[in-house]
């Protein structure tokens, strides 16, 4: 059935569909929402890191059900526990609304309802709170020292403690002929999706159903867990995710604000809404990143990696978020170490440590980003010990094609790919040569230089209930669903469980209808994000959707299609082996038949159509068969330059190239990647979120957090690789999230390229000129003391 001219299947540059409404003004977001009698909500938050909470008192003259706290809530829901089965794992609930202690600023402590939302932020703002600080837990050595406990039922503040060895990691250490240690910290960020989070509510008396509308990734699961937490049917819940500006992750755990208005909603005889504004998204939405690394590795002298030894630290924050828990970026981190590296001797151990900072959670590349800096600037360090190409170094220990599948030292299956084959690629792409003959010509008085740096990965997207079972997660995910339905004019309306919120999903999931069609996606409906229209489905992360929701729409539609074939063979009187879908149509030797004759035929007179089951809809679910997941996998290049006097970075050049297995659309997977490259940039140059010692968070609007612009992304080489997955459906892979993994690590060795002959070497993200120039200074600080003594 697989279409040959992509016109608007497989393969197919197809326009995104999702423009038109949006670039003529008429897309529909959580702030768009109209409702007769909508009240906002504004919530009081605490300004104060870490504190006992004694009293929270409303104003006097508060209207009744105008303030809720703690006490007003307890009886209505219960708190949020994400639970793990990872051995010695410690619970932190994470409250509704704080009681007794508030543990980061921009915790919720109570919350006001008015007319408008600015009488909402009046009417909280005379919420009476009595707070006693106390020490906060800010930095990972406070957090290790433990003198102060974020949980004072703890022992210590350490979420949970993993670690493993495969092989002899002492023993390579005795055979190499190098070995270094490095230190390396990535801070934390915020996620920033253009959108804000934000939530509504409203309970309909005559129905008997809760509607919420969330502006998420995960609409099934906030359903799920509304239910759950307040005590009720899920049937009587309803959850609408409307367009979505951006999620990046922010906006696939469960969060108080979902439960907190479903639970009021029901005692309101109004809708109730909240939208999130700038500073509370900078301290309230769940944040990322904050790792630190200690990687010990050794080489033989020709370049072979003989072992690595990590030890991996993560500020959590102060909860662990649903259903993801504290412990994520941890074991992903010492998962993805090896990278795409053959290595038989490696040892880990990862601490997820609780702080007096907002909890962490998923944000695009999850913990991938950190890991792929840490393996990756090893590996430039260990080549110039060496004296080896960094590229060659690479070359020299990738494994191979003929090696897959491929089970690494950390347990994960590489399913294809030539990952080498990337690396020389990319390196052709930006001109290697050339630019390491302008890097030689630069005289040494010049007060610039010029680097060039690789990041390599490998990125494990759409896995099963296995990997995340492996993890810990006592939820596990690894099935989507597909509703496909062809009406009596012949156009397909198709329902899947995931929300797209950027990824482009009403176009490429309608391409993959149109591939066993063969018809024009324009008519086919995409339909996404409303839990009584769409059939139940795990949502949109982990770069899972057009793998799983794709799989899943295949499966519908190749069901659906067996169904228009049969009756296709009764009404052309041919048998059904023989019949082709093609141009709209079912064709056979002596006639065609119109999809749109064809589905009025059957179903406004079916007795024409005898022997064929009543019908044109197909609901379908689907798991790969193998749940380890398909590896996508990139090698980036970035050429810098170097303000020997300021720090400055400049990116002079930039190529990547990657291989996401089948590419669906070729105009949207550059876009993916385009837009991922440009947060790396960012993740590599500008963005952190600052704390003072005290746990106050110093970066909470865009005056003092830096984004990157079109003046910080450079025009980007983009190169393909495509090896198809033997585990999936049309063997495609994962796309959305690898863009964002490598820039780090590609900028890190490319700036430490660039300083070499200084000694220089940049080990913190962000690499910002301050952290550069410091660099810099501190290389020199041993040869200016060596020429005074």
């Amino acid at each position: 059935m697989r279409s040959t001219h992509r016109r608007h299947g497989i393969g197919a540059r197809v326009p995104r569909r999702e423009d038109a409404r949006h670039l003529s003004g008429n897309g529909s977001f959580l702030a768009d929402l109209r409702l007769p009698g909508l009240r906002e909500v504004a919530f009081l938050r605490s300004e104060v890191p870490h504190g006992r909470l004694s009293a929270v008192a409303p104003p006097a003259d508060a209207e009744p059900g105008s303030v809720w706290t703690a006490t007003e809530l307890a009886p209505l829901a219960q708190p949020l526990t994400a639970t793990s089965t990872l051995d010695g794992f410690r619970e932190a609930p994470l409250p509704n609304l704080a009681r007794d202690k508030v543990r980061y600023v921009g915790e919720p402590i109570a919350l006001a309802i008015a007319p408008s939302r600015a009488e909402a932020e009046d009417l909280a703002a005379g919420i009476a709170v009595d707070i006693e600080p106390l020490t906060a837990v800010v930095e990972f050595s406070d957090a290790l020292a433990a003198r102060t406990l974020v949980h004072e039922d703890w022992p210590d503040n350490v979420f949970a403690t993993t670690g493993g060895a495969v092989g002899d990691v002492d023993a390579a250490a005795r055979a190499a002929a190098v070995s270094i240690t490095r230190e390396y910290t990535m801070h934390r960020q915020a996620v920033v999706p253009l959108e804000p989070r934000g939530v509504a509510a409203y309970y309909d008396r005559s129905a008997d159903q809760l509607t919420v509308w969330s502006s998420t990734q995960t609409p099934h699961m906030i359903r799920d867990m509304i239910a759950l937490q307040l005590g009720i049917e899920g049937r009587r819940v309803r959850v609408i995710a409307p367009d979505m500006g951006g999620g990046f992750g922010a906006k696939c755990s469960v969060y108080p604000e979902e439960i907190t208005l479903a639970a009021i909603a029901l005692r309101c005889a109004y809708p109730i809404r909240w939208i999130e504004d700038r500073w509370e998204g900078m301290v309230a939405s769940t944040q990322a990143r904050d790792h630190h690394y200690r990687i010990t590795a050794h080489a033989a002298a020709d370049g072979e990696l003989l072992g690595v030894d990590a030890e991996i630290l993560v500020n959590s924050g102060a909860y662990s978020v649903h259903p993801w828990t504290a412990t994520m970026d941890a074991t992903m981190s010492s998962a993805m170490i090896p990278g795409p590296y053959h290595l038989d001797n490696y040892r880990f151990r990862t601490r997820s440590l609780a702080s007096n900072k907002t909890p962490s959670g998923p944000y695009r590349g999850v913990a991938r980003p950190g890991a792929c800096f840490a393996i990756e600037r090893t590996i430039d360090d260990l080549a110039h010990e060496l004296g080896i190409e960094p590229k060659d170094m690479r070359l020299r220990n990738m494994v191979a094609p003929a090696q897959m599948p491929y089970r690494s030292v950390a347990g994960k299956v590489y399913d294809s790919g030539d990952y080498a084959e990337a690396v020389r690629r990319v390196a052709t792409l930006i001109g290697h040569e050339q630019w390491r003959e302008r890097q030689r010509a630069i005289p040494r008085s010049a007060r610039h230089r010029i680097g060039i740096g690789y990041g390599s990965f490998t990125e494990q997207t759409a896995h099963g209930c296995i990997e995340w079972a492996s993890r810990g997660l006592a939820i596990t995910i690894g099935t989507e669903s597909a509703r496909l339905a062809m009406d009596s004019t012949g156009t397909f309306t198709l329902a899947v469980g995931i929300k797209s919120h950027g990824q482009s999903s009403e176009t490429t999931l309608a391409q993959v209808v149109s591939e066993v069609f063969d018809v024009d996606v324009e008519r086919i409906t995409v339909m996404h994000g409303d839990t009584d229209r769409t059939p139940r489905g795990d949502g949109t992360f982990a770069s899972r959707s057009m793998v799983m929701a794709g799989g899943a729409t295949f499966g519908a539609a190749r069901e659906l299609a067996g169904k228009v074939l049969e009756i296709g063979a009764v009404l052309l009187g041919e048998p059904a082996g023989e019949l082709e879908l093609r141009d709209g149509a079912v064709h056979g030797r002596t006639g065609s038949i119109e999809f749109s004759r064809l589905a009025k035929e059957f179903l406004f007179t079916p007795d024409h159509v005898p022997g064929v089951a009543p019908g044109l809809e197909v609901t379908h679910y689907y798991r790969p068969e193998v749940q380890t997941g398909a590896f996508t996998y990139a090698t980036h290049a970035v050429v810098v330059d170097v303000d020997l006097d300021t720090g400055d970075v400049r990116l002079l050049d930039y190529g990547i190239v990657e291989d996401c297995g089948t590419v669906v659309n070729p105009q949207v997977v550059d876009g993916q990647i385009i837009g991922g490259i440009a947060q790396g940039i960012g993740t590599a140059l500008l963005e952190e979120l600052e704390y003072d010692p005290e746990g106050q968070p110093k970066s909470t609007s865009f005056l003092d957090y830096l984004l990157p612009g079109a003046c910080e992304v450079p025009e980007i080489r983009i190169g393909h690789l495509e090896t198809p997955s033997p585990n999936t459906v049309f063997g495609m892979k994962g796309a959305g999230e690898g863009g964002a993994i490598a820039p780090p690590a590609a900028i890190g060795n490319a700036i430490t390229d660039a300083l070499r002959e200084t000694g220089a070497s940049i080990s913190e993200t962000p690499m910002t000129p301050r952290r550069v120039w410091a660099c810099m200074q501190a290389a020199a600080e041993p040869r200016t003391a060596g020429v005074a003594g």
